[in-house]
């Protein structure tokens, strides 16, 4: 009778400790997991938000990435110390009247030269009611100019005399090639 007394608390000991084992693991997995779903959850909408906003902001091919002032003034591809051909690869030659370059993302743009401040490829956005009166777009293609300033290739002396020299305020659309 002891013997059978004895294997029957062990055996309610061993029950005993098998289930308080089973019950705190499954607290804790049940908490862990509540923890880790919620935190989880929060970071994808937060990371999600935030990476959809960055995709909208860089599909957007009108939206300014930055601005800048500077010079607007005009040239012909003829001037004294022009070759005719642009500096920027493929270096397209405009002795043939050429003044506009179609992009494969914005279509038919002008061609504008500037510093190095712009890389090549870059798009501009001209506000100037001397050239038209909706925005201007125009393709960084050449270089010989300063700082901020931007020169339009025209392809007749009128209208580089249209043009003259006036401060203009610029948006850059694409900086560079892409």
């Amino acid at each position: 009778m002891q013997q059978i007394l004895k294997t029957i608390k062990k055996i309610s000991q061993v029950t005993l400790l098998l289930f308080l084992v089973i019950f705190v693991e499954s607290s804790n997995n049940i908490k862990e997991t509540k923890v880790l779903n919620d935190n989880y959850n929060k970071s994808i909408d937060l990371a999600t938000m935030a990476m959809k906003l960055k995709e909208d902001i860089a599909n957007d091919l009108y939206s300014a990435k930055d601005t800048f002032t500077g010079d607007l003034t005009s040239y012909l591809p003829t001037c004294p110390l022009c070759s005719g051909k642009l500096a920027c690869l493929p270096k397209y030659n405009v002795l043939d009247g050429t003044e506009t370059y179609n992009d494969i993302s914005y279509g038919n743009v002008k061609i504008v030269a500037s510093s190095k401040n712009l890389p090549c490829g870059s798009i501009v956005r001209l506000n100037q009611s001397k050239l038209s009166s909706d925005p201007v777009l125009a393709i960084v293609l050449d270089r010989g100019v300063l700082g901020n300033d931007l020169d339009l290739l025209t392809s007749n002396e009128t209208y580089a005399y249209q043009v003259g020299r006036s401060t203009v305020t610029y948006d850059v659309l694409r900086n560079g090639w892409k």
